[in-house]
């Protein structure tokens, strides 16, 4: 189920030419190692570590919002059922803790402890998510920018922080350039998750692989909604929303309007920025720096 996870096989266990996906979190860990001066091959517990706790989050992620599609296939949880998707996303948990604690000889506890961090962070932000489908598109209870902003810091920020972060410790860093690139990554995270959302609901769904429209249909309160909605004076968009038959080309149409689209796209440009002076200020090498940047900016210019 591992391996279907990561697109290698099919259903059957048979290996398949597939969508492993984009390979970004390991990138990160291997080439913030090369930006401070270490071999990349110093990183590559930390590489392995933080693409199986990617794929964990994942396959639960997937359960607990009830997609059944990712990277143009079943999720793990329609192919195999609940039960065996929650079992083989403990699995890669414990996989990547157990990487950690046999990586190079004197990193393993700053390693163990920076991705333990980031996994309470990731579950704190998983629990806001979901806790925002239960509150009203517009009044007292709606969900504001700012909140939204500290739940992706936790959701997506954690481990992409935490990718840096142990390239990083593995490298042999001190404590100070740790927490700084650590804080890039968070940047890069929060800019990725702004991406996400403007490709969820206007996104491409041959490139990405997931219906037109998919964040309205599934009624997320993403960064675009959000800001929309808190700019939305006469409460079109809510009342469209929360019909019971939402039109979701209108809705989407609605948000753009309102200002939420080029909102989530000014978002991601600041927090790439943030990601890239950070960067500037702790690197040693050029070559991996400039490698490093490339893929940052790849992070905001992606279309899935």
């Amino acid at each position: 189920m591992t391996a279907y996870a990561f697109g290698w096989t099919d259903v059957a266990g048979n290996a398949v030419p597939g969508d492993g996906g984009k390979g970004m979190r390991q990138a990160l860990s291997l080439l913030t190692a090369q930006a401070l001066g270490a071999p990349a091959e110093a990183a590559v517990a930390g590489a392995v570590a933080v693409e199986l706790v990617h794929g964990f989050s994942l396959v639960h992620d997937d359960v607990m919002d009830g997609d059944e599609r990712r990277r143009h296939r079943d999720t793990v949880w329609k192919a195999y059922g609940v039960g065996a998707a929650v079992l083989a996303g403990d699995a890669m948990l414990g996989l990547a803790m157990d990487t950690l604690a046999n990586a190079a000889p004197g990193t393993e506890p700053a390693a163990v402890r920076l991705l333990s961090r980031a996994l309470l962070d990731l579950a704190n932000g998983q629990a806001a998510d979901l806790a925002f489908e239960g509150r009203p598109w517009s009044g007292p209870g709606a969900v504001g920018v700012d909140e939204y902003l500290a739940m992706a810091a936790g959701k997506t920020g954690s481990l992409l922080g935490c990718a840096a972060g142990l390239g990083a410790v593995l490298a042999g860093a001190s404590p100070e350039t740790v927490a700084a690139v650590t804080g890039m990554g968070r940047e890069l995270g929060l800019a990725f998750q702004a991406v996400d959302d403007l490709l969820g609901i206007w996104g491409d769904p041959e490139v990405t692989g997931k219906p037109v429209h998919n964040d309205l249909r599934r009624r997320k309160k993403t960064l675009p909604v959000v800001a929309a909605l808190a700019a939305d004076r006469s409460g079109r968009l809510a009342a469209l929303l929360d019909a019971p038959v939402p039109r979701l080309a209108e809705a989407a149409a609605l948000i753009a309007e309102a200002g939420g689209r080029a909102f989530a796209a000014e978002r991601a440009a600041r927090h790439l920025d943030a990601a890239l002076r950070t960067l500037d200020r702790v690197t040693v090498d050029p070559v991996a720096a400039a490698e490093l940047a490339g893929l940052a900016e790849f992070v905001v210019a992606r279309t899935h």
